[in-house]
């Protein structure tokens, strides 16, 4: 699809914040040179972001020989995000300020078959209320909120168009919110979230190609290609948990078999152990955190079974990493989300060892292969950045000024 000039002028406007976000305080002569823009491009978006309040001018600095540059810092008090994260097994919600700092935490749990559209809305708009309140923000200065939801979405309709692990089809997620939720809305899923909080805070930034591996109960691949996120023509790019790893191999939900999801997503990894060890005191069978929990636990205390599942998990693990690092050649692989956090380095040690069999000597010289670094849930705070792009687009102009105001 082709950009128009407001989208161009958005893309910059939310790249320069990113960059005063990242360097703050900064001159607008090194955000021309960080961002590749013109001086004159980059002093008219930083008028644009001073008078929607998202920045502010913070006194001057000397410089060789000519007279004092002005300095601009993020305005964090100027306006408030959220960020909801919502999992198969849970929904996680963040409030941040405009320095994307965490303010407010809210956790709702969703047991097995609670996976209705209706039931995932009802968790959303309490964990959403549960963070405005714990903040003690006024509504007028919540910019928007960005909504991760696993599977492929129509971002422009904010439709959930196929979620395989609940059998969602055209569900019209934010119209539904809606209904319950005052503040803008702004869909898409947690392979661009993680892809994004890697860019912007992790360790992907500074880097123009990037690999976020998301494993969780479910398992994709954000991509950042030529330093932007990558999304693909119908934004369904990075659903690499559903290619084959093995023919005619395991069930999946997506009613292929042998998809990468079925061997190391969270159910996946369940299956390992069971298969290994059928009557494990490791397995808990209706509880994928506590089993993953548990794995953990015991590879560190070295018992052999949790040793042996984890280096099988990434003996399946590696061979997909190692396909994307044949296509992508990217400077960084980042194991991402919330089984990776759990397993650790236990599990990178031996997924790095498991990718260098099998990937090409030159594009696995050139790539790294870590956790994630990001202290707090990424795909929470990726889809804060989702809600500042919103609020960046002309349509948010007027709310961005009025919680400037307030």
């Amino acid at each position: 699809m082709k950009r128009t000039s407001r989208d161009i002028r958005t893309a910059n406007r939310y790249e320069v914040l990113r960059q005063i976000i990242a360097a703050s305080p900064t001159s607008r002569q090194e955000l021309a040179a960080a961002t590749g823009l013109s001086l004159a491009t980059v002093a008219t978006l930083v008028g644009e972001l001073l008078e929607l309040g998202m920045i502010t001018e913070v006194g001057f600095e000397d410089s060789a020989g000519g007279r004092p540059r002005g300095l601009v810092a993020v305005n964090a008090p100027g306006g408030a995000l959220i960020g909801v994260d919502i999992a198969e097994t849970y929904v996680h919600v963040e409030l941040f300020d405009l320095a994307l700092n965490v303010l407010a935490r809210a956790d709702e749990d969703m047991r097995p078959g609670e996976s209705r559209p209706e039931q995932v809305v009802g968790h959303v708009a309490a964990a959403v209320g549960s963070v405005v309140a714990q903040a003690g923000v006024e509504g007028t200065r919540v910019l928007g909120v960005g909504v991760s939801v696993p599977g492929q979405v129509d971002r422009d309709s904010g439709v959930s168009a196929y979620a395989p692990n609940w059998d969602w089809h055209d569900v019209p997620l934010l119209d539904l919110l809606a209904e319950h939720i005052a503040y803008p809305l702004y869909l898409d899923n947690p392979l661009r979230a993680c892809a994004v909080a890697e860019l912007w805070f992790g360790a992907a930034r500074g880097r123009g190609d990037a690999v976020v591996v998301n494993l969780g109960t479910g398992v994709g691949a954000g991509l950042v290609l030529g330093g932007g996120v990558h999304r693909g023509v119908s934004n369904s790019a990075g659903e690499w948990g559903h290619t084959t790893l093995v023919l005619d191999g395991r069930l999946c939900h997506c009613g292929n078999h042998g998809c990468v999801e079925t061997y190391v997503g969270a159910p996946g990894i369940m299956l390992n152990l069971r298969e290994l060890s059928p009557g494990s005191a490791l397995l808990h069978p209706e509880d994928q955190t506590a089993t993953i929990d548990a794995l953990a636990r015991a590879v560190a205390a070295g018992d052999p079974v949790a040793v042996d599942v984890v280096r099988s998990t990434a003996r399946y693990l590696g061979a997909g990493i190692a396909d994307l690092v044949n296509l992508f050649n990217p400077e960084v692989v980042v194991l991402s989300s919330w089984v990776a956090a759990t397993l650790g380095e236990p599990l990178l040690a031996e997924v790095r060892e498991a990718v260098a069999r099998r990937a090409l000597h030159r594009p696995l010289a050139a790539t790294e292969i870590v956790l994630s670094p990001i202290p707090t849930d990424p795909v929470s705070l990726g889809a804060a950045t989702f809600a500042l792009e919103g609020a960046l687009q002309s349509g948010g102009r007027r709310t961005a000024r009025r919680a400037a105001r307030a």
